[in-house]
């Protein structure tokens, strides 16, 4: 959530912001709310402190004492509707976005391109990832319906050496692997922002108040959940690999073919709990970790500065890889890094302990891989024939040299 405190000193600037995401209609209303509240605070004091006499009560006295009674029964009635109006209302006002976003969104990005690497690969007929890897796509919807789907044989070797290789390289980068939980409680979906934003795209658990996670950014930014934490701790980094459900219930009609957007994948995520001072640093770093994977692979890819009102309601800037598809002949989404600043510790009560007293980490969360790479991968390294040259950096890890 955002600084309440910041926000009552400077309204007009944090509506600004807030706008370029469109929360200015929540704000104005958190507000409004929280001016209540004020009002409401000190009159409940008041009439708490005239509860409190020094001997035994007049006559008026017990009389006064029980329209005081009455009255502090209403006010505090309507300070707590207030107050969960206040909190309610403070779930749904977006993290302002940095100055650096764009508000701008091109017609073939959803923000600002700024660098392009790498040369897409020259070829006459191009053919996609069902083609060239194993897929078992129609035996998948048969056992779990549409957009699910079985990575077969030796295409599953070289998705297993990918994950394995990205947590290498996230481990030398100092990322601490972890294989978290994807079952999590509704307070850590609230905590990281996904809902209620996002809840439509979240599987649920019924009657179990239980929630599967589209990311395991979630599980790692509950890792350390109402903690105070040692400054002299920080950063703390991790890395994990997860298997992640999205029902992607806002894409009907889009991306139905094959395993391009699928309800269940793979993923090594990163994530890092840091200083305040250190947040826009660490997020550089997060970007240059996932440039130097794709780099390594000899991917062409090219980075985007994500457009304020494309970003998610935790993020305040976010940058995009997106690698070349030759089937598509365009570049798509392949990972992210947003720096979330203080807006999830705040609802997630993670802090740690600066000379003043305990302030709010910064989290951040970047891609490290995620199956789409794998056809990616499959793509870009394809000849006319349709045979694949798998980059030699996955043979290390298991894969074999090619495929087809």
């Amino acid at each position: 959530m955002i600084d309440l405190r910041a926000a009552r000193a400077d309204p007009d600037g944090f509506k600004a912001a807030v706008a370029r995401k469109g929360g200015a209609e929540a704000f104005d209303e958190l507000l409004e709310a929280d001016e209540r509240w004020r009002e409401l605070v000190p009159q409940v004091d008041e009439l708490r402190s005239r509860q409190k006499l020094k001997g035994k009560p007049t006559p008026e006295q017990v009389e006064e004492l029980k329209q005081v009674k009455e009255d502090l029964r209403r006010l505090e009635d309507e300070l707590s509707a207030a107050s969960e109006r206040r909190d309610e209302l403070l779930q749904k006002v977006p993290n302002p976005p940095h100055e650096s976003v764009p508000d701008e969104v091109r017609d073939d990005a959803e923000g600002e391109i700024i660098g392009t690497v790498g040369d897409p690969p020259q070829l006459a007929e191009p053919k996609d990832h069902l083609e060239l890897g194993r897929f078992e796509m129609e035996r998948g919807a048969r056992l779990s319906g549409s957009r699910f789907g079985y990575i077969v044989g030796d295409t599953a070797r070289v998705a297993l050496a990918m994950y394995r290789w990205a947590l290498d390289r996230a481990s030398a980068q100092g990322f601490t692997p972890v294989v978290p939980p994807v079952l999590v409680r509704e307070e850590a979906m609230y905590g990281t922002g996904f809902f209620p934003a996002e809840r439509f795209e979240i599987y649920e658990v019924a009657d179990e108040g239980l929630y599967l996670t589209g990311t395991s950014e979630v599980a790692l930014a509950g890792l350390h959940m109402t903690e105070i934490l040692d400054a002299g701790e920080l950063p703390l980094r991790y890395s994990a690999i997860s298997t992640n459900f999205r029902r992607e219930a806002g894409a009907a009609g889009r991306d139905t073919r094959g395993m391009f957007r699928v309800h269940q994948f793979n993923k090594v995520e990163m994530f890092a709990y840091v200083l305040p001072e250190d947040s826009w640093d660490e997020h550089e770093r997060l970007l240059a970790t996932e440039e130097s994977l794709a780099q390594e692979l000899g991917l062409p890819y090219r980075v985007v500065n994500i457009a304020a009102g494309e970003l998610s309601a935790a993020a305040a800037k976010r940058y995009d890889l997106e690698a070349w598809f030759p089937s598509q002949e365009r570049y798509r989404e392949l990972t992210s890094a947003s720096n979330t600043t203080d807006y999830q510790a705040r609802r997630l009560g993670i802090r740690y302990r600066a000379a003043g007293g305990p302030e709010h980490v910064h989290t951040l969360n970047g891609t490290a891989v995620t199956d789409r790479w794998l056809l990616a991968v499959l793509e870009n390294f394809q000849d006319e024939g349709g045979k694949v040259a798998v980059p030699s950096v996955l043979t290390g890890f298991g894969a074999p040299p090619t495929l087809n």
